[in-house]
């Protein structure tokens, strides 16, 4: 009913293993994919010989892994703004040249610190739910959710594309040394051009909500509804030549 992916310790080793499991399945797509990180922020930077391969590939042939990350959490710009005042940046920065006339500007990060009220002006979501966090006064600390679907923008008979990700679910764990936990729900996902991307940057996101609140980062969940492994160079050999270089990098030398 389900594909498990056996638990790894990082974003990459997920990757690969996600890759492989759902490779093996008819069509090469499974339907309820979970897998969990123990530590979403290690080796996420192009230091990781294995994320730099993907990374060079995704280049090539599609969006490099930052460009997909930073559609989850603009990094660059909280190290340099520091929060709040990075969430206006991204506005002014961001927003400004990509939105254009379009519904979305297909950032999701839009639509956690953006949620438009039935009287003037809007919400800031993600902020909201680091000031909850942070008040002594919350002591329920499993309701802090993030609906990143839209009914009014995502419900319309168009074939193609639209929202992926639904929903982030962020957990804080109990006892003297407190950790953040996120669940992610993804309606469709594509573990070649976007699952690698997708997981540095919820880890990032994560890494933001932690440190605000001073908390542990904790490990992560993703719950793929639906997943195939999509060819973004139209080539099955170039992942498979992809996968084989991968799995080179930390094979012993025989």
């Amino acid at each position: 009913m389900y594909l498990a992916i056996p638990p790894q310790p990082d974003c990459t080793s997920t990757w690969r293993e996600a890759v492989r499991l759902v490779d093996a399945e008819p069509k090469h797509a499974a339907y309820d994919v979970v897998m969990g990180i123990q530590d979403p922020v290690a080796g996420t930077t192009i230091e990781n010989s294995r994320l730099a391969l993907v990374n060079d590939f995704l280049s090539e042939h599609a969006d490099p892994i930052n460009t997909v990350a930073n559609t989850l959490f603009p990094h660059a710009l909280y190290c340099r703004h520091g929060a709040p005042d990075f969430f206006e940046a991204f506005n002014d920065k961001v927003l400004s040249k990509v939105r254009l006339k379009e519904r979305w500007s297909g950032y999701y990060f839009e639509r956690m610190i953006c949620c438009p009220t039935k009287s003037e002006g809007s919400l800031n979501p993600l902020w909201d739910i680091v000031k909850r966090i942070k008040d002594p006064k919350v002591r329920a600390l499993n309701k802090f959710e993030l609906s990143l679907f839209d009914s009014a923008r995502d419900v319309d008979r168009s074939p193609y594309g639209g929202q992926c990700l639904s929903h982030l679910s962020f957990k804080v764990t109990s006892g003297k040394h407190k950790q953040l936990r996120l669940t992610a729900f993804y309606r469709n996902h594509y573990y070649i051009e976007k699952l690698l991307g997708n997981l540095v940057g919820l880890g990032r996101l994560m890494a933001f909500v932690a440190r605000e609140t001073d908390l542990d980062v904790g490990p992560m969940v993703i719950h793929s509804t639906h997943a195939e492994i999509d060819k973004p160079s139209g080539r099955r050999k170039d992942i498979q030549s992809l996968l084989t270089q991968f799995d080179q990098i930390d094979a012993p030398v025989s």
